[in-house]
């Protein structure tokens, strides 16, 4: 059997790279096909710890899992957020009691007049059914009813996921109940800032000299990252 973390927030391949420069734990669409490529057929089981993110990423693992040749099992030992738990869904699921899963409309920014706005609206409602298509393969609710508790940020604990058939079982159902759960994704002007210095780098520009430079600024952006918390939840573009 393969194991595969879907831990950290969900990001995009191509931001992996700074999370880890940071020692944070993230998920990248890339962490899932490599091991999926060298699987070979052979059973999967998720460890899914995850606030939640992008939810293109999330939309690219749940497919490769569910097109997978191999039984997949989804193990929720701590919170399969958002777009966590679109993933989820891409098997057999079983979850801690002790474990959350929370499911809500996707969101985003949106700069420009009310007609922008109205498209962005749209395109937000047709990302909710989107997605809500994961929920109803496998609890076999209707889409009226998934979009109505996405609309009210459903926050389940396993009996309540299992009753609602987004859980097939409960892990040791005589553990006590209780989670806590802190979101981790880097805000985008840090993303940015990082994409930016890198570029600037000499052409031959090594993982050891991108972590020289960061040395000498990692403090300010941790500094800024404590800010962001203390403030407010942060939303990365067609965050989930």
């Amino acid at each position: 059997m393969k194991n595969i973390n879907i831990k950290g927030p969900i990001v995009a391949s191509d931001e992996k790279w700074i999370y880890d420069i940071f020692d944070i734990e993230a998920t990248c669409a890339k962490d899932v096909t490599d091991v999926l490529k060298n699987a070979n057929g052979e059973d999967i089981q998720l460890t899914i710890n995850s606030p939640g993110g992008d939810v293109y990423t999330a939309s690219e693992i749940y497919t490769e899992l569910k097109d997978y040749a191999g039984s997949v099992e989804s193990r929720i030992v701590g919170v399969a957020a958002s777009a966590a738990s679109v993933i989820a869904m891409a098997g057999r699921v079983k979850m801690s009691p002790t474990a959350q899963l929370m499911i809500h409309n996707a969101s985003t920014i949106a700069i420009g007049d009310y007609n922008e706005m109205d498209k962005t609206s749209n395109f937000l409602k047709s990302v909710n059914k989107s997605i809500s298509t994961s929920y109803q393969q496998k609890t076999g609710l209707s889409e009226e009813d998934l979009l109505n508790l996405m609309d009210k940020e459903t926050w389940m604990d396993a009996e309540e996921a299992k009753e609602k058939g987004f859980v097939d079982e409960i892990m040791f159902e005589d553990a006590p109940k209780a989670v806590a759960s802190l979101p981790g994704a880097l805000p985008k002007n840090v993303i940015d800032k990082m994409r930016t210095d890198a570029l600037k780098q000499p052409e031959k520009v090594t993982l050891e000299d991108i972590k020289n430079v960061v040395a000498e600024m990692k403090q300010e952006i941790v500094n800024e990252l404590k800010n962001e918390e203390k403030q407010k939840p942060v939303k990365n573009n067609w965050l989930f």
